[in-house]
């Protein structure tokens, strides 16, 4: 009988062993896999539905011009009159943005033709010309670029460039202007271009270089016939993500560009964009009035322009990887 017992205590031990072993690696499963995965799916799922909300936000405030106002689309979009009632219930005047707009469009423009090429040649010099100690010095000099605050970009702008243009070209408003804007705008998208550039252009194969080197290339050659085409889908995507930032930036633009509610005449007249006057203008604008909203539906134009923006990457890249494919 005792023998019985010890033998039933010692199934029992081994059965009680086993289910807590079990239950550890249950546990330890759930540590580490189950409980990472649910906490970044959530933070996927938190991302999804905040931008998802912000874009419900925008389209409630925005649209209130149309709806609230009964202004039209057109109106907002190419009438020049701005002379919104900045009262709660007030309401009659106008509300044409075409000025703003016109003032974006040509300050990143203007950004876009400035940065662009040398963004690109900064690129193209870091990956394919300079050694490797020059890389390791060059990659961070522009990096730093990324980290500068805005202000410090208008401020700066604001002492040196807008006086050094009032008295190299005699601007009549005394340098402020597009042209000064959008050196401060090429500046500030230069360093997104050109880390973006430089990854993809990084991401060409080796092989593709040696195949063309082995057939008598030239190092030019190989740049401008091999490494830039494979990798023009990255450098589209650098150019795309840098206008973007172009159009949202309203702190060193506004200290540059004059903010005259006027069609510039040429890129050494002041102006005005959206982000500025959505800058200047929305905290002292009442809430829920005519001006307000037509505030908003600048927001909600910027955000329009940054989805296109994004849909536009995605195209590229889809249209690339189907080239590839075929």
């Amino acid at each position: 009988m005792s023998n019985m017992a010890a033998d039933g205590g010692t199934v029992q031990g081994k059965t009680g062993t086993a289910k807590d072993r079990e239950k550890a690696l249950r546990m330890y499963k759930f540590r580490k896999e189950y409980l990472g995965r649910g906490v970044v799916t959530a933070c996927g799922l938190f991302i999804i539905i905040l931008t998802v909300a912000i874009g419900v936000f925008l389209i409630i405030r925005g649209t209130g011009t149309f709806t609230k106002f009964h202004h039209s689309v057109a109106e907002f979009l190419f009438s020049s009159n701005w002379s919104p009632v900045d009262s709660a219930t007030g309401s009659g005047g106008g509300v044409g943005a075409a000025v703003y707009i016109v003032g974006s469009l040509l300050t990143c423009g203007l950004a876009l033709l400035f940065a662009a090429p040398c963004a690109i040649g900064a690129a193209v010099f870091m990956t394919e010309i300079a050694p490797k100690w020059g890389e390791k010095l060059f990659q961070p000099a522009i990096e730093i670029f990324v980290g500068i605050p805005s202000v410090v970009y208008g401020w700066i702008g604001l002492t040196v460039l807008v006086p050094s243009i009032r008295d190299v070209f005699h601007a009549r408003m005394g340098g402020y202007s597009v042209l000064a804007a959008g050196i401060v705008l090429a500046v500030m998208i230069f360093p997104t271009i050109t880390t973006v550039a430089a990854d993809a252009i990084r991401s060409v194969p080796d092989y593709y270089r040696k195949g063309a080197y082995g057939l008598g290339s030239t190092r030019w050659q190989v740049i401008y016939r091999i490494v830039l085409p494979a990798s023009k889908t990255g450098i589209l995507t650098g150019v795309i993500l840098g206008l973007a930032r172009a159009f949202g930036e309203a702190l060193a633009v506004a200290m540059v560009i004059g903010k005259t509610r006027a069609f510039p005449t040429s890129i050494l007249s002041p102006t005005n964009n959206l982000t500025a006057a959505i800058a200047a203008d929305m905290g002292n604008s009442a809430n829920g009035g005519e001006a307000n909203m037509a505030l908003w539906s600048m927001a909600l134009l910027l955000f329009l322009i940054s989805m296109f923006f994004i849909a536009l990457i995605h195209f590229i890249e889809n249209r690339s990887a189907a080239a590839l494919k075929a």
